[in-house]
């Protein structure tokens, strides 16, 4: 997050798979200044302000930790002037578990909106692109990185929006989009992809069959470049992004690898900065998801 690794992002309680050791995406090489507000750690080089919270576990029901974690981080994005948010990452512990009458990633949703609704920014087309995983122990942690170039939110039209999702999910539906592109200057717009898995329409694919949900997930991938494409990037296929890519069985790493890197060809850069990391996704029955990141040529069409 930062060249001070005094200013650094705390580690996550997720396993690390591959490559054999930690990747650090540098978001600002400059000068930038930090401060905390409440349990928010930020930085700010007046282009990108990116930030992180940990939040002990309160028991069963993530809503209120939920609510109050975005509370916090919307106060962060308010004394520093509103800058739309881009991507948010969040690790939830034990998110397919039962919080009491509902899954614990329902309620994390359900918290999340209403801090959405309370802070006044939108919840629905203004959602920046975000990944919510799961971790088997550890913290409530969020992590964040907003703009004050302009962010566009890029949807998928295979898929349901997911702020838009039936109520079969949950009362409250997801605060995401599926990708983002921000103004990054000279030229260049960060695309941004949301965690991504098998999904089409709002119906998850390929139950129990790893390597198929994985191909669908890469069709997501391409119907993503292919929106990125059309608003404004000048090439970008998802062999450019820097993926980390998400998987609930460890034991799948080699066969999910090896398909991955034969799709995407085996020295894009896809392949050869991929990061592979054990984690839940949201919903029990899928298996892998991907999300990544691309600094590429271009403008915003508006």
């Amino acid at each position: 997050w930062g060249p001070a690794a005094s200013d650094a992002a705390p580690g996550l309680a997720a396993r690390l798979l591959a490559p054999a050791e930690p990747v650090v995406d540098l978001i600002a090489a400059g000068p930038a200044e930090a401060g905390r507000l409440g349990p928010v750690r930020w930085r700010d080089d007046g282009h990108w302000l990116s930030g992180w919270l940990d939040l002990p576990d309160a028991g069963t029901d993530l809503t209120d930790a939920a609510f109050q974690a975005y509370r916090d981080l919307f106060r962060v994005l308010a004394s520093r002037g509103r800058p739309p948010l881009a991507k948010v990452w969040n690790f939830l512990p034990r998110i397919n578990d039962d919080g009491g009458g509902m899954e614990r990633y329902r309620q994390f949703n359900v918290g999340r909106f209403r801090a959405f609704s309370e802070a006044g920014f939108d919840a629905f087309e203004g959602a920046p692109a975000a990944c919510a995983l799961g971790t088997h122990e550890g913290t409530l942690s969020i992590r964040f990185l907003a703009s004050r170039g302009a962010v566009r939110p890029l949807d998928n039209p295979r898929q349901v929006a997911p702020y838009r999702y039936s109520n079969r999910f949950g009362p409250r539906s997801p605060n995401f989009s599926r990708a983002a592109l921000a103004e990054a200057g000279a030229g260049q717009l960060a695309f941004f992809v949301s965690g991504t898995a098998a999904i089409v329409g709002e119906r998850s694919m390929h139950e129990g069959d790893v390597l198929e949900q994985l191909a669908e997930t890469l069709r997501n991938l391409d119907a993503l470049c292919e929106q990125a494409r059309a608003h404004g990037v000048g090439a970008v296929t998802a062999a450019d992004l820097d993926c980390v890519v998400y998987l609930r069985h460890a034991a799948d790493l080699d066969a999910v690898r090896a398909a991955f890197e034969a799709a995407v060809g085996p020295e894009s850069p896809a392949a050869r900065r991929a990061v592979y990391v054990e984690a839940d996704v949201c919903r029990r029955e899928l298996l892998v998801e991907i999300e990544g990141h691309a600094l590429i040529a271009g403008a915003l069409t508006r």
